[in-house]
C-alpha cells in the first residue's frame, strides 16, 4: 500500500525541502498493523517515511528537477498524478498490477493550482487527498468531496485580517495578490467584506503570473510599473494574498528599489501576509536582503515544534539516503556543489558532510514551519484513518480460523469516511480533526517577523485568531511584543488616507474619492464631536452649549436683568432719579398751586399727569430682577394702564386748551365743554379702555415666567413670556393711538397765545414720544434676552422723561427762577402783546 506525498511545487525551496525531510519520522501505528515494508512513500520501502520522487520520475521526458519551467507546470502535475495510478516503473495510466503499491491517499500542496490539477485526476478515482496549502477553486463538486484541507477555514483568516486592521485603525491599505482563480475569488468575494468594515483600498495589484528566470526579462517593465505603484502609494499597510511562491515574486518586486534607486525604507510599508505564504527562495535570491520582511505581520495556521525534528535534519545527507533522489538534487542546489564526479566544469564537489544548520535561515530553516507541521499532521491523519478502517473491517469480517485480515483489499474511497471523522492528538499535543467540510478545525497564529543582519530571522507569535471564541473576542494580540519595521522608529504605523479629524471636527466626504478619504469640517455652534473621525457632530442638550473648541458641552447659565449687574443698576438708578425729580416737580406745583401759571393749566390734570409719571418711572423697576409669577402677571398691565393715564392727561390738557380759545369767540357754544368734567371724562375713558384690554389679556392668556433655551448661545434666558403677543401689541397700539391724537390736537393748537398755551411743548413732547415708541418695536424684536427687557425699560424712562422735561421744565423755570413773571398782571400784559 502506498501513501504518496505529492510534492509538485518549487523543489528548490528550502522550506519545502524541510517538509520532505521531516516526514522521515517513523509511524509506529502503521508498523503495528501493517508491518515493516508494507507501507511505502514514492515507492521506497522503508520503516520510516522518507520523501522520494514517484517511481517513474527518472523516465519523465528530459527535464531537470530544478528547471524553473517544470515548477508549477500543470503537465507535470497531471503526469505525476497519472503515474500514481500506474504500475511501479511503467507509465501505463489506469493499469496497475502491483498489489504492494496500492494507492489509498495523496498528500499534496502547497500551491492551490497543483491541488486543483491533482484533484482533476485523483478525484475521478475517489482517492482521498490532503492539501496543506490553500483550497483550490473548483467547479466540479465531486472533486471537492474527497479533498481534505490541512489548512484552516479561510473565512476565519479573512475575519482575522479585518480585525487586525481595525485593531490598529489601518483603514487605508493596498492589496497585492497573485494572478489566479484564488486571487480573483479573494478580490470579488472577500475584499467587499473589508469595505463593509470601513476599510478601503488605494490600489489592488496582481502579480505577473510567472516571473521565473525564463520569463523574467519579458516581465521587467510590468514589474517596474507595479513597484512604482506600490512605492508611490500613500497606504502604509499592504495586504499580500498569495501562496508559497508569492514570496518569491514579492522579493522580485521589491528588488526594483535598486533599479529605481529608491531605498526600501523610504517606501515605508508594513506587510500583512496571508497564512498560505511562507518564506521561500530560489537560488537567484539566496543572497538578497531580507530586511523588507522585518516587522511584517502574517497569519499562519496553528503550529508547534515537533520534538526531535532538528536532530533528524542534522542526520540527513546524501551519503545516508542513497535511494532518495531528492536529497542528492537538493544538496547540490542548496550548497552550490555537485555530487557526481563525472560532471564537467565542476567548481566544487559536495562532500556530503555539509551541515544544514550552518545555512542562513533565509536559505534553510531548522525549525518546524506551518507547512511542515501541516504535512506532518496529514501523514498521521492518514495513518490514524487506516488504523480506524482496519479495526472496523477486522471486527465486521473476522472469521474463526481465518486470522487477521490485511487491508490490501480495501478501496481508497472506503478511507474517506474514516479520514473525515478522524480525531487524535499529535506528538505536540494538539488536537487534529476535520470539520464536515473537510477543513482542519484550528485557528491562526499572528506572527511578527524579526530579521537579523546575518540573514536569519525568527517568527514571533504575538497573538492568535481563534474561531472558537465568542464574536468580538476572536482576536487576541500583545501589542507590546510587536517589533515594527525600523523606518517607523518602533512606533505603531499609521495608515490612513488623511489625518484623523480632531475633536471638534466631523468628516465630510470628498467627491470622487474612496469613503476613507474625507475632509474635516468644524462643528457648527451648539454641536460637538468628542471623538476623532466622527461622521456627524452631536447636538448639545438645550440647557448646554458648545465650547470654543467644539469638543464639549457646557451648562448654560441662567440670564435675566438683575440688580447685581451694571445695566440693571443703571436703569434702576435712572428710574428712581426721574421719579424723585417728578415728585419734586409735583411738590413745587402743589406749593405754588395758587399761582396764575399753575391755575392756568388745570391743576387737577397737572397733578394727575405728574403722579402717573412718577408711577411710570417706578413701573420700570418691575422689569428688573428675577422674573416671578406675580411680577410677570402685572408688570406689562401696570405699565400699559399707567402710561395710558399719563398720555390721556396730556390729551385732555391739549383739548382743553383748544376749547378754551374756541370758547372766547362771540356766540361760541364751546363754553359748556370747558371744565373739569370733560377732562375727567377723557382720562377716565382712556383708563377704562386700556384697563379692559389688560383685563382680557390677563384673563385669556396671562404672562408667565419662562425659560428660553435657544435664543442665546451660552445662556438660558429667564424672562416673562407675554402669553399673547397680540394683546401686548394691542396695549402698545392704544397708547400709540392716544399719542398720535395728542400730537395732532397739539399741532393744531400750537399757534395759540403763549400765555395760556402748552400746545407747543406738548407737540414736541408727543413727537419725541412717538419716535421713541416707533423705534422701540424694531429694537424690541431684534434684541435677545435681558437686553430686550432693557430696551423696554429705556423706552419707558425715555418717553416719560420727555413728557416731564418738555411740559414741566418751562413752568418750573418761571416758578422757581422767574417768580416775577408768575403774576396775573404779567400774564395779561404778555397776552396783550401776543394779540
Amino acid at each position: 500500500m502506498m501513501v504518496f506525498v505529492a510534492e509538485l511545487f518549487v523543489l528548490l525551496s528550502q522550506t519545502e525541502c524541510r517538509i520532505k525531510c521531516k516526514i522521515g519520522d517513523p509511524l509506529p501505528i502503521l508498523h503495528k498493523y501493517i508491518g515493516p515494508g508494507e507501507l511505502t512513500i514514492g515507492g521506497i520501502i522503508s520503516q520510516t517515511f522518507i520523501f522520494s520522487m514517484p517511481p517513474s520520475f527518472e523516465n519523465y521526458p528530459s527535464q531537470d528537477l530544478f528547471d524553473d519551467t517544470v515548477n508549477f507546470s500543470p503537465s507535470w502535475t497531471f503526469y505525476t498524478s497519472m503515474d500514481l495510478l500506474s504500475t511501479v516503473g511503467r507509465f501505463i495510466p489506469n493499469y496497475k498490477c502491483d498489489i504492494w503499491t496500492k494507492l489509498v491517499a495523496v498528500i499534496g500542496g502547497p500551491n492551490s493550482n497543483i491541488c486543483l490539477h491533482m484533484s482533476t485526476i485523483l478525484g475521478t478515482y475517489k482517492i482521498p487527498q490532503l492539501t496543506y496549502g490553500s483550497a483550490p477553486v473548483m467547479d466540479n463538486k465531486i472533486q471537492t468531496v474527497f479533498l481534505h484541507q490541512m489548512f484552516p477555514n479561510e473565512a476565519h483568516q479573512y475575519v482575522g485580517i479585518i480585525q487586525l486592521l481595525l485593531h490598529f485603525q489601518w483603514t487605508w491599505i493596498g492589496v497585492i495578490c497573485h494572478d489566479d482563480d484564488n486571487a480573483e475569488r479573494f478580490v470579488q468575494k472577500v475584499l467587499p467584506l473589508f469595505s463593509q468594515s470601513g476599510i478601503c483600498f488605494d490600489f489592488i495589484e496582481r502579480f505577473v503570473k510567472v516571473v521565473f528566470s525564463t520569463e523574467l526579462s519579458a516581465n521587467v517593465e510590468k514589474q517596474f510599473e507595479k513597484y512604482r505603484r506600490v512605492a508611490g502609494s500613500t497606504a502604509r499597510v499592504l495586504v499580500v494574498y498569495g501562496e508559497t511562491e508569492t514570496i518569491i515574486v514579492l522579493r522580485f518586486l521589491l528588488q526594483m528599489s535598486h533599479i529605481d534607486d529608491t531605498p526600501l525604507k523610504t517606501i515605508g510599508k508594513i506587510w500583512i501576509m496571508s497564512g498560505q505564504m511562507d518564506f521561500t527562495s530560489i537560488p537567484l535570491q539566496q543572497n538578497w536582503d531580507i530586511d523588507f520582511i522585518h516587522g511584517s505581520l502574517s497569519l499562519l495556521s496553528f503550529s508547534e515544534e515537533v520534538v526531535g525534528f532538528r536532530n533528524f535534519l542534522q542526520q540527513k545527507n546524501p551519503n545516508s539516503e542513497k535511494e532518495d533522489g531528492f536529497i542528492k538534487n537538493f544538496w547540490e542546489q542548496i550548497f552550490n556543489c555537485v555530487i557526481s564526479s563525472s560532471a564537467v566544469d565542476v567548481s566544487e564537489m559536495c562532500t556530503g558532510e555539509e551541515k544544514l544548520e550552518y545555512l542562513p535561515e533565509s536559505v534553510f530553516e531548522m525549525r518546524t514551519t506551518p507547512h511542515s507541521y501541516s504535512t506532518y499532521n496529514a501523514v498521521y491523519a492518514v495513518a490514524h484513518a487506516l488504523h480506524a478502517m482496519y479495526n472496523f473491517k477486522f471486527r465486521s469480517r473476522a472469521e474463526p480460523g481465518r486470522g487477521t485480515q490485511t487491508v490490501m483489499n480495501l478501496q481508497p474511497w472506503q478511507l474517506f469516511n474514516f479520514l473525515r471523522s478522524i480525531s487524535f492528538n499529535n506528538s505536540a499535543g494538539q488536537r487534529i480533526s476535520f470539520s464536515e467540510n473537510g477543513e482542519l478545525e484550528t485557528g491562526f497564529d499572528i506572527i511578527n517577523w524579526v530579521t537579523f543582519p546575518n540573514q536569519s530571522f525568527i517568527r514571533m507569535k504575538i497573538g492568535k485568531i481563534d474561531p472558537h471564541f465568542l464574536p468580538g473576542q476572536v482576536l487576541t494580540i500583545q501589542e507590546d511584543a510587536i517589533v515594527w519595521p525600523s523606518w517607523f522608529n518602533q512606533t505603531q504605523p499609521v495608515s490612513l488616507c488623511n489625518d484623523n479629524c480632531l475633536l471638534g471636527y466631523r468628516k465630510a466626504k470628498k467627491e470622487g474619492e474612496p469613503f476613507c478619504c474625507y475632509d474635516c469640517l468644524p462643528c457648527p455652534e451648539g454641536k460637538i464631536s468628542n471623538q476623532t473621525d466622527m461622521d456627524s457632530c452631536i447636538q448639545c442638550p438645550e440647557d448646554h452649549y458648545s465650547n470654543n473648541q467644539r469638543d464639549a458641552c457646557i451648562s448654560k447659565r441662567i440670564s435675566f436683568l438683575s440688580y447685581k449687574e451694571p445695566l440693571g443698576i443703571s436703569l434702576a438708578i435712572m428710574a428712581l432719579h426721574f421719579s424723585f425729580i417728578t415728585a419734586l416737580v409735583l411738590g413745587v406745583f402743589i406749593k405754588h398751586q395758587e399761582t396764575p401759571i399753575v391755575k392756568a393749566n388745570n391743576r387737577d390734570l397737572t397733578y394727575a399727569l405728574l403722579t402717573s409719571l412718577i408711577l411710570c418711572f417706578l413701573c420700570a423697576l418691575l422689569f428688573i430682577g428675577q422674573p416671578e409669577k406675580l411680577m410677570c402677571l402685572f408688570r406689562q398691565a401696570a405699565f400699559g394702564v399707567i402710561f395710558s393715564v399719563a398720555v390721556s392727561c396730556v390729551l385732555a390738557k391739549t383739548i382743553l386748551v383748544l376749547l378754551a380759545f374756541m370758547s372766547t369767540k362771540p356766540g361760541s357754544k364751546m363754553k359748556k365743554w370747558v371744565g373739569k368734567r370733560l377732562a375727567n371724562t377723557i382720562v377716565l375713558a382712556c383708563f377704562l379702555v386700556q384697563a379692559t384690554i389688560c383685563t382680557v389679556w390677563l384673563t385669556t392668556s396671562p404672562p408667565f415666567p419662562d425659560f428660553v433655551m435657544n435664543i442665546m448661545a451660552e445662556e438660558i434666558v429667564l424672562e416673562c413670556n407675554e402669553g399673547s403677543l397680540i394683546m401686548f401689541y394691542c396695549v402698545l397700539a392704544f397708547m400709540g393711538f392716544l399719542a398720535i391724537v395728542s400730537f395732532t390736537v397739539a399741532f393744531l393748537a400750537r399757534k395759540l397765545p403763549d400765555t395760556f398755551n402748552e400746545a407747543k411743548f406738548i407737540t414736541f413732547s408727543m413727537l419725541v414720544f412717538c419716535c421713541v415708541w416707533l423705534s422701540f418695536v424694531p429694537a424690541y424684536l431684534s434684541t435677545k434676552g435681558k437686553y430686550t427687557v432693557a430696551v423696554e425699560i429705556f423706552s419707558i424712562l425715555a418717553s416719560s422723561a420727555v413728557l416731564l422735561v418738555c411740559i414741566f421744565s418751562p413752568k418750573c423755570y418761571i416758578i422757581l427762577l422767574k417768580p416775577e413773571l408768575n403774576s396775573k398782571g404779567q400774564l395779561i400784559k404778555r397776552n396783550n402783546k401776543n394779540i
